[in-house]
């Protein structure tokens, strides 16, 4: 009987507490809800962030509290605080992730496939004589056709021209080189 008396008892607490839990939710969600957009400016994330400081509330002792609008206002703006910080932390990783995945090593067959192609250029560029050779890999490291002009000793205006034809010419002997005669 005694049991019984302590189980009707400890439900009857327990009854208060969820009844006057019930009552403090109602009274200050609007208000925990208004100090989180202040922070947030989200809608949505401030009632999320709501929600989780009312279930710390729920699970915190209420008689060691000495002022709930005080208790609810701090737990709020530091929980809000706190959703930018792991916002921003998340952020961080995503780019870091994206950077990561960018730098990717290239896989063996690829570092394969790539020497190939070198070495198959460079096959092709000995094949031409060294005025469209050193015309070609100039132009392409970035030069002027001023300097390719005084690098192959020929007038500027003659550049363009010698140029398109060593073009041709690698191009010609690349696709052979290749098995791509025409």
């Amino acid at each position: 009987m005694e049991v019984q008396a302590k189980l009707v008892m400890n439900h009857a607490h327990i009854q208060d507490r969820t009844d006057t839990f019930q009552e403090l939710f109602t009274t200050y969600y609007p208000f925990v809800v208004r100090q989180i957009m202040r922070i947030v400016k989200d809608q949505q994330t401030a009632e999320d962030i709501a929600q989780d400081v009312f279930l710390s509330f729920y699970h915190t002792d209420r008689s060691v509290i000495e002022h709930i609008p005080a208790w609810l206002s701090k737990a709020a703006l530091y929980a809000a605080y706190n959703h930018l910080r792991s916002e921003k932390r998340r952020y961080q990783r995503q780019e870091r992730s994206a950077t990561d995945q960018e730098h990717v090593s290239p896989s063996t067959e690829e570092m394969w496939l790539e020497k190939e192609t070198q070495c198959e250029v460079r096959n092709a560029l000995e094949e031409l004589d060294e005025r469209e050779r050193t015309l070609l890999v100039m132009k392409y490291a970035g030069f002027p056709y001023a300097e390719l002009a005084r690098a192959t000793g020929t007038q500027i205006s003659s550049v363009g021209t010698l140029l398109a034809r060593a073009k041709n010419k690698f191009r010609t002997i690349y696709d052979r080189m290749r098995g791509e005669d025409e």
